[in-house]
């Protein structure tokens, strides 16, 4: 038997064992008394640092829901319940949002929080996603880019700004995350602006819901999805940490899209101007089979559906005289809220959200012969929470429409895919530096063959501060770092 200690006694492994067995799961701690005193240890302090009776009630509810969304009553945001940065009539209200989006960042009322728990394992590589270079000439990070544009935004309103950065990593991406940052001197930043914090984990499970083990003397656990980082904000002590720096709008993105107008003073400005306590932005579908969920009303609040819940009917619905589709408000993780929606609401509607069922192939040791099952096809259950899972509940919504190619490349498939890899990022991005030099008056040398020309977002954060470019021929392949050295033909 495993030696006691203080707080690992025979009486508290008894009552540990008797909560497992009530709750369904008292086959985890078959062969217990054959562990080692240290994993011994180490599976009693995760075994009491799980909440069975919940964590098993999450896999019931989420099970005998799984499946019925087809009950739901689904229809498309009404026309006019949203504003487009496409309709170039509203180019002064534009305007207006941006003025009072960079006004809330001089006044150092905005911080960003990145959602970074993902590996580039897709990519083939072991590394967070955050650290993937996608082939710029500057051999930038995204972590980098993003860090840039924030040090832009801080210059651009005056130089004396902060913009606080909420990094969100997982288990396999924390250590290396903080280790990237410290070796890059935080890419630029003050460490002190920068607040590190982990989402959440839950078991696996069986189809039958029994939870799974990883190995002897440890649960197999996954991350709790995107939505945990309600929770994970809470219990970080992070949205004190805002609280405390006078923060009271946040702009919420995820770490794979290179194109991300971090801290959006326009996105920010518009949700902030609409009094919104939550907010979303979304870009036209590519076409009406695109693989993408939407933003829509789900029994007559908003929502987001899988592409999957649309039958092909429902998504080739148009607007009455537009063409446009009427399911056309693809999802992009790009999202607002104020700090008093964050701090104050949410923990109250927690309870409500729904946990997603995710099938998927999970390496175990089976817990009665102790056999190691490597599966090939899926063979047990990780249950999500979405980031959007919030959206039902929002008093006031603010979704905004904004063009993909300006906002919208996502790093998600690995190289040579053809689509959402690191050759189309690459693609996008030096397009929209082109665009941006176009835009202020400049030819760009072999625009149209796809030249490597890039604009460090310290330069340009979104095409201004270009001026100075109008009527000059740019050499095509080039990376400006300084408006003053720009190569020319």
């Amino acid at each position: 038997m495993v030696q006691s200690t203080a707080s690992f006694t025979s009486e508290s492994l008894a009552a540990l064992k008797q909560r497992y067995a009530e709750a369904g799961q008292g086959h985890v701690f078959k062969g217990f008394d054959e562990l080692d005193d240290k994993t011994a240890g180490e599976f009693f302090g995760q075994l009491s640092g799980i909440d069975v009776e919940r964590v098993t009630g999450f896999f019931k509810n989420a099970t005998a829901a799984h499946g019925q969304e087809g009950s739901d009553k689904i229809e498309p945001l009404e026309a006019g319940s949203f504003a487009s940065a496409l309709d170039s009539a509203q180019a002064d209200e534009r305007a207006q949002w941006r003025a009072e989006g960079m006004r809330l960042i001089g006044a150092n009322k905005v911080a960003v929080i990145l959602l970074a728990g993902g590996q580039g394992s897709r990519l083939g590589s072991s590394e967070p996603k955050g650290c993937y270079d996608i082939g710029l000439p500057s051999q930038s990070s995204l972590f980098a880019i993003q860090a840039q544009r924030i040090r832009r935004l801080q210059q651009l309103s005056g130089g004396t700004a902060t913009i606080p950065w909420l990094v969100m990593t997982s288990g396999p991406t924390s250590a290396a995350t903080q280790a990237t940052f410290a070796q890059a001197d935080y890419f630029g930043l003050r460490a002190e602006d920068v607040f590190f914090f982990n989402q959440g984990v839950l078991p696996c499970f069986d189809f039958g819901g029994r939870i799974l083990l990883e190995h002897a003397g440890r649960v197999a656990v996954a991350p709790n999805g995107n939505g945990g980082v309600y929770e994970a904000l809470r219990v970080s002590g992070a949205l004190d940490w805002l609280r405390e720096r006078g923060v009271e709008h946040v702009h919420s993105y995820c770490v794979d899209n290179c194109l991300v107008r971090v801290a959006d003073p326009e996105f920010v400005g518009y949700a902030a101007l609409r009094g919104a306590e939550c907010g979303a932005l979304v870009v036209p579908k590519k076409a009406w089979d695109e693989p993408v969920g939407v933003i829509c009303l789900r029994n007559s609040r908003y929502g987001v559906v899988e592409y999957s819940e649309i039958s092909s009917d429902m998504a080739q619905l148009t607007r009455d005289g537009s063409g446009e589709l009427a399911y056309n408000a693809g999802n992009i993780c790009n999202h607002y809220y104020t700090l008093d929606f964050l701090q104050h609401r949410v923990p109250e509607l927690e309870a409500k959200f729904e946990h997603h069922v995710a099938k998927k192939k999970i390496k175990h040791v089976d817990a009665e012969t102790g056999d190691l099952v490597i599966p090939t096809k899926p063979n047990g259950i990780k249950l999500e929470r979405f980031v959007f899972d919030v959206f039902p509940y929002v008093e006031r919504m603010a979704v905004l429409e904004v063009a993909r190619d300006d906002q919208f490349s996502p790093l998600k498939n690995a190289p040579g895919s053809g689509a959402d890899c690191p050759e189309t990022a690459r693609r996008d991005l030096l397009a929209q530096c082109v665009r941006f030099a176009e835009a202020a008056g400049a030819t760009v040398q072999g625009s149209e063959s796809e030249p490597a020309f890039e604009i460090s977002p310290l330069v340009s954060y979104a095409g201004e501060g270009l001026e100075s470019l109008r009527g000059k021929t740019l050499v095509g392949d080039q990376l400006i770092t300084d408006i003053g050295s720009v190569q020319t033909v």
